[in-house]
């Protein structure tokens, strides 16, 4: 018995597909600030963007090859199914970024809301900075 087997990128466009939702999980849990659901969001995701980077990977090297209407159908698909991808992560990002930017306000104000010469709190990659002279809240 002959079992019809999907092409490879209706998996490609299938596991796009899972991406987007999943970033809009990301952001639920972003919203309620449910950071072990977000943290619980990040392998999948992670996998997922690993396996659709193969994909890509996988089409490079067959480009000496002409691809016939089924795959460009699936391939245009893809593509923007992935470009929908790429915006919703930027708003996930931008969330993020105003979080942090409401974090650091409430810390500005519990160090007494001195602007200069305090230092972030946070590096441009979200890790922390550790200070060795901390004002302010010492000071109350």
């Amino acid at each position: 018995m002959n079992v019809h087997q999907p092409h490879p990128l209706q998996d490609a466009c299938d596991r796009s597909d899972r991406l987007r939702r999943l970033l809009d999980e990301e952001f639920d849990a972003l919203r309620q600030q449910d950071l072990d659901r977000f943290d619980a969001l990040q392998p999948p995701k992670l996998q997922l963007l690993q396996d659709l980077s193969a994909v890509v990977e996988a089409r490079r090297a067959e480009s000496e090859r002409e691809p016939d209407a089924t795959e460009n159908m699936f391939w245009d698909a893809l593509l923007g199914t992935m470009d929908e991808c790429r915006s919703l992560h930027r708003r996930n990002e931008i969330l993020i970024d105003r979080k942090r930017e409401a974090i650091q306000g409430a810390l500005l104000a519990l160090t007494g809301g001195a602007t200069s010469g305090l230092p972030e709190t946070y590096d441009r990659l979200g890790r922390v900075v550790r200070h060795s002279r901390a004002r302010g809240y010492e000071d109350a």
